[in-house]
């Protein structure tokens, strides 16, 4: 049993619900204290508090780390929802990015994340120099990631299909074949890329990568001699070898940027990107400002693509 707490509800505030959240999510007093940048003493002080303030042990020893005890997750939950009540009784009078004290956390792969992010990263600084933006990869994206409030904004081609879960699109982008130049001719025609072999993507829990699932429900068969965990792991596979590699053709910007790109010799659907978020922050007035400044990144992105699209088809 709990000794009698000198503390009440009273004393509660956005920040233990904070340090509450941070413990819970990390599952480490040490990562709790690196992620809210404060000594694992202060996060051990601010448990103690909590701990007399609910009666409950909150966080147990479990191995080398510590697991939340059943009250712990029904209480994260509800702190979701308290610091996301204070956040919006903080800007729903006024609305000023330059007042902003919060932490954002975005759910992204590799392809969104370089593409996007240190872009958005720089205007949401340039305006409101008190935010920190978190980056999380978002794998195979399920609705409790943003019902639970573990991100307030997901990016991703394949928004989790909930009643209580809104997408708005972004961009969309093409397939291209990726190939290493110096070690092989282009796979211009059907039968050459077929006869290649193949590099691919498989995320956790077996996921794949959208162009590949079409593939295989349209019965075409391709020599897959390996899969990466990410779309950022191809080019070191690619660079050196003869093996091909069908992806977005943004990821020439990026982690595929000094290969050659040839158009897929298929007719393929094109890769669509939108934007996720819950239901419940539809009209936060910070939510809507986060979203407005990734639609102007995304434009940006697409503007470029489309004129880098009409450079390369004037040269040929």
């Amino acid at each position: 049993m709990m000794p009698m707490s000198t503390y009440d509800h009273l004393d509660l505030d956005g920040h233990l619900l904070t340090l509450l959240l941070a413990v819970y999510d990390e599952q480490s007093v040490t990562r709790a204290a690196q992620r809210l940048g404060v000594t694992q003493s202060a996060v051990s002080h601010g448990l103690d508090k909590l701990r007399a303030i609910t009666g409950d042990a909150l966080f147990v020893r479990a191995g080398r780390g510590i697991t939340a005890t059943s009250q712990a997750a029904l209480l994260a939950g509800r702190a979701r929802e308290l610091l996301a009540g204070l956040q919006g009784f903080s800007t729903a009078v006024a609305f000023a990015p330059e007042r902003l004290d919060l932490c954002l956390t975005l759910a992204a792969n590799d392809l969104q994340r370089d593409l996007l992010l240190p872009a958005l990263l720089r205007r949401l600084r340039a305006q409101a120099p008190g935010v920190v933006l978190r980056i999380v990869p978002s794998g195979a994206p399920e609705p409790a990631l943003l019902r639970e409030g573990n991100c307030q904004l997901l990016i991703t081609p394949r928004p989790p299909n909930a009643a209580d879960i809104v997408q708005k699109r972004l961009f969309d982008d093409r397939y291209v074949v990726f190939y290493d130049a110096g070690e092989r001719a282009a796979p211009t025609r059907r039968e050459d890329y077929l006869a290649g072999e193949h590099l691919s993507v498989s995320y956790e829990m077996g996921s794949m990568l959208d162009i590949d699932q079409w593939l295989l429900a349209e019965g075409v068969q391709r020599h897959v001699v390996a899969t990466v965990p990410g779309l950022a792991a191809l080019g070191a596979m690619l660079r050196g070898s003869t093996w091909l590699a069908t992806a977005p053709s943004l990821l020439a910007r990026q982690s595929l940027a000094g290969l050659a790109t040839a158009p897929l010799p298929l007719a393929t659907p094109r890769l669509a990107m939108y934007m996720v978020w819950h239901e419940r922050v539809r009209h936060d007035p910070a939510h809507r400002w986060l979203r407005g400044e990734l639609e102007a990144v995304a434009r940006e992105v697409q503007a470029t693509s489309s004129v880098s699209t009409s450079v390369r088809a004037c040269a040929a």
